[in-house]
């Protein structure tokens, strides 16, 4: 189980730099390419979609090719398109390599996913959350990188960091592929918790995953539209330099690393349902407050709080929704990513079109209101969850 998760964090490294790559070098690229954000943002878009291709196929793929071909080829793909970006193509061809490298990113992302939840079982917030340190940890690198390439001209190179760490953690699975996976019993396990579950109502079921759905959809979309854009909003309403701007996401991200380190322990101790539903609101709060200020060092603060209370929300949700419907950990954590990469490929979308129209002002709130749709979404899925585990305790 430990080479398992160390493998698994490798590979959220590579994922982590590459969901972020985009957004730190969105102001020097668009500049470069005679683009508005608007268009830098369909980059983003392109990516997400091909990610969520990648995660609706994962499960299907895993039967067809088996998992370790499939997770080989996700990383060879994501190194692929790292180098093709280097050389700073046309902006046709950039757009078209997009859903490759979100083919990559989002296939990767899942399998790995579901690889560690359906063998960490009982440990699984705990485990989760340690991988997700390390996606959080590429967060966190990359901006410092960016800082550095864009400010001695070389902002292209920071897909080369991307590739680079690609090509390290497939090495890494080829040689060293933990051979708990190619064990059985998970299979076999997922069946006897879908026999022993048949009472339970499969209309509450499709209820609590519309629901979970939505929220990994808004959280990822908020999640994604602020770090690709924030840079860009610093430089044009606070005046600062592309590369110190670039730098903003590190605060971010840093508090995203330090929230992961004690998140799985946190939830174990209050619960899932109720570390989620605290979360939601603080984040709620702090982007509400965010709105009405302007000044760099109230937003630098704010985001690092944000950047605290988001920290554990996806590896926890994605736990908690695995924990309400049983018995199919491939084919719920895919269904929960796709979404996430529907709302990380629109929100994006959305949200460079928005600041492009209205501002930076008025893109601060429009955060805002991603951050409540995103705590309604929780309490959505918590109230249905009450009855589907009252099912659960009926057919035990």
């Amino acid at each position: 189980m430990a080479r398992l998760v160390f493998l698994g964090c490798m590979a959220y490294l590579a994922v982590g730099l590459g969901q972020l790559v985009v957004g730190t070098i969105m102001e020097p690229m668009v500049d470069a390419y005679g683009v508005q954000y608007g268009d830098g943002g369909q980059l983003v878009m392109n990516q997400f979609l091909g990610g969520m291709v990648g995660i609706v196929l994962a499960p299907w793929l895993i039967k067809i090719i088996g998992k370790k071909t499939l997770l080989l080829s996700a990383l060879g793909l994501m190194v692929i398109a790292q180098v093709v970006y280097f050389f700073k193509p046309d902006w046709g061809v950039m757009l078209a390599m997009g859903p490759l490298a979100g083919f990559g990113f989002g296939t990767t992302e899942a399998v790995v996913g579901s690889f560690i939840i359906g063998a960490a079982v009982g440990n699984a917030n705990v485990a989760m959350s340690r991988v997700e340190v390390f996606f959080g940890g590429g967060a966190l690198l990359m901006p410092f990188a960016g800082a550095w390439l864009i400010s001695n001209g070389y902002w292209s190179g920071a897909f080369l960091v991307v590739g680079a760490t690609a090509v390290i953690a497939m090495l890494l699975w080829l040689i060293y592929w933990p051979k708990i996976l190619d064990q059985p019993g998970g299979l076999a396990a997922d069946k006897a918790v879908r026999t022993s579950n048949t009472g339970i109502s499969r209309s509450r079921v499709r209820v609590v995953l519309i629901a979970c759905s939505l929220f990994f959809a808004v959280y990822v979309g908020l999640e994604m539209s602020l770090t690709h854009y924030l840079p860009s909003m610093l430089v044009n309403n606070n005046g600062l330099s592309d590369s110190t701007a670039a730098l903003s996401l590190s605060i971010f991200w840093g508090a995203m690393v330090v929230g992961r380190l004690f998140a799985g322990h946190t939830a174990d101790r209050w619960g899932g349902a109720a570390y989620l539903l605290v979360t939601c609101i603080v984040t709620a709060i702090l982007f509400i407050i965010m709105g009405g200020m302007d000044s760099v060092w109230a937003t630098y603060i704010l985001v690092f709080l944000a950047g605290l209370a988001m920290s554990g929300m996806f590896a926890i949700a994605l736990v908690f929704v695995n924990r309400a419907a049983p018995g199919m950990t491939e084919r719920t954590t895919s269904l929960m990513m796709a979404f996430g990469g529907v709302g990380g490929a629109l929100m994006p979308k959305l949200t460079g079109w928005f600041l492009d129209e209205n501002g930076t002002e008025a893109t601060r709130w429009l955060f805002a209101v991603f951050a409540v749709a995103m705590l309604g979404t929780m309490i959505w899925a918590l109230i249905a969850t009450r009855p589907l585990r009252r099912d659960s305790k009926a057919a035990a």
